[in-house]
This record gives structure tokens, sequence and C-alpha cells, in this order.
């Protein structure tokens, strides 16, 4: 009975320390890695952010290989990326009520689906997987869009998301060889 004890105390004190101290420090770890990065914008008074961490290229082939076509792909690294409304507004042509969401994409050699889902889960990508199946739990989408992507003539290092205005607000997630972008307005 005693050895049982102990054996349950040592076995809590080990999963306290893996929980407490290992978790935290993997995580800032990989962050070294691919750093955090936040991109915001003012739409008519709408404050949007996204929040997402970015991996860089380091010659290794990316979409078709490392991120495999036609599977969820968390957009980034480490935790999901998210997306912040303080307004609705409008994704194409679907309303995106004001919140935070995390971002997941499909992406494809000819377009890509942009998804918005109202759970951001802690890691974006399950433990138990290998490596690509994610967190995201399907019946929590919100919005699923199709954009074209299209190919950039240099490649980019760092997977990048940021806001562009040219005549329409879009949503641009950049990488290797590839852009997209996605319709937002008000």
């Amino acid at each position: 009975m005693k050895f049982l004890k102990r054996l349950i105390a040592v076995l809590l004190v080990l999963f306290g320390l893996f929980y407490f101290v290992g978790l935290p420090y993997l995580r800032n770890q990989t962050k070294k890695y691919s750093p955090e990065k936040t991109s915001t914008y003012n739409l008519k008074g709408a404050e949007l952010a996204v929040h997402y961490s970015s991996p860089s290229k380091k010659g290794r082939e990316i979409f078709g290989q490392l991120v495999p076509f036609d599977k969820v792909w968390r957009t980034g690294a480490n935790e999901p990326t998210t997306f912040t409304t303080s307004e609705t507004i409008k994704i194409i042509d679907k309303p995106l009520s004001a919140g935070t969401y995390s971002l997941w994409t499909i992406p494809n050699k000819e377009s890509w689906n942009v998804i918005f889902n109202k759970e951001v889960p802690s890691w974006g990508v399950s433990v138990m997987g290998d490596g690509t199946r994610t967190t995201r739990d399907a019946s929590e989408d919100v919005i699923n869009v199709e954009v074209p992507s299209r190919e950039v003539p240099e490649p980019i290092e760092n997977f990048t998301i940021d806001f562009t205005n040219k005549d329409q607000l879009y949503l641009s997630l950049s990488w290797d060889d590839t852009i997209v972008n996605v319709p937002i307005s008000k």
C-alpha cells in the first residue's frame, strides 16, 4: 500500500513538472524559430488584428510538401492563428461578428479555403498526430470561403499575414512562392 501511494505521488510530481515547467519551456523554444507576429488595421472604426507565429522557409518546399495540399493547416506555427474584429465585418460576402476566431486554411494549388472558427485551442496540432492533424473542431466553423492563390515571382522566406489595401482591403497570407488575398469589407 505504501509503495502504491509513493508511486502515485512520484507520478503526480513528474506530471506537474512536465506540465508547469516542461511544456512552457518547449513552447518558448519553438517560438525562437517561428516568432510571434501581429498585424493590425482600422477599417472604418473596426479594429482588426491577426496574431500568428511566422515560420521560415529554410530552403524547404512549402506548399504540397511541408504543408500538404487538401489538408487543414493551422496557418502558421505553434498556437493557432487568431483573427480579431471589434465590429461586424464581411469576409467576401459573409458577415463575421465582433470577436476572436481561430484562422485555419486548406491550401491547394489553384485556391485556398479560409476558415474562421469560434474556438481557439491552446495548440494548433494534436500531440498524438504526426504534426499535421490539427486541433480544429469543424463544427465550430463560422465562415469557410474559397479564394484564389497566385504565385509570386520571388520566394518569400517568412510566412506573413498582413492587411493590404488597394481599392479593396485584403487579409494577405504569403509564404514561399504563394500569396492568397481574402477580401474584407464593412
